[in-house]
């Protein structure tokens, strides 16, 4: 009998069984479920920062265009987006967002409001907005439509 038992339990050390071998892929499995849209929306964060940089240096560009010209339109009498420094011709595209003139007053314009759509991946179906007095929107977040008056980065949450 000793030498059966011996015999035995050699064959158990020499691998996993079945049934732990499936609780391992059954924890592994919970774990990535947690943690892979955790990520995602860590790196979808890190990637809304696109929109709100650029939507603010073209807000201070819009600014200094308007103190040299009095209105924010290309000229006196239109309400077409001027050339800012550092933006060609509206749209402009960025890596993860695309940006744009939504609209400026009537001619001489006195308001403008940029928007940044999302484009890629992770962003697609998030839209921010600034105007000419500073007020942040969120006009889409994560494809759904919202009217937050601020930028949201995960919901429920403002970027102030």
């Amino acid at each position: 009998m000793h030498a059966n038992q011996s015999k035995t339990s050699s064959h158990r050390d020499r691998g996993f069984t079945l049934i732990e071998l499936m609780v391992a892929v059954v924890i592994a499995g919970i774990l990535a479920s947690i943690a892979i849209p955790s990520y995602q929306a860590y790196v979808r964060r890190g990637q809304l920062a696109e929109a709100f940089a650029t939507l603010s240096d073209m807000r201070v560009k819009m600014e200094q265009w308007y103190q040299d010209n009095k209105f924010y339109g290309a000229a006196v009498n239109s309400t077409a987006c001027p050339t800012l420094p550092s933006y060609t011709v509206f749209p402009i595209s960025g890596k993860y967002f695309r940006m744009e003139c939504d609209g400026l007053g009537a001619a001489p314009a006195q308001t403008f409001t940029v928007r940044a759509v999302g484009t890629a991946g992770l962003t697609s179906g998030y839209t921010y907005t600034l105007n000419q007095s500073g007020v942040k929107g969120t006009t889409s977040f994560a494809g759904a439509s919202s009217t937050a008056a601020c930028w949201l980065t995960k919901a429920g949450s403002c970027d102030n």
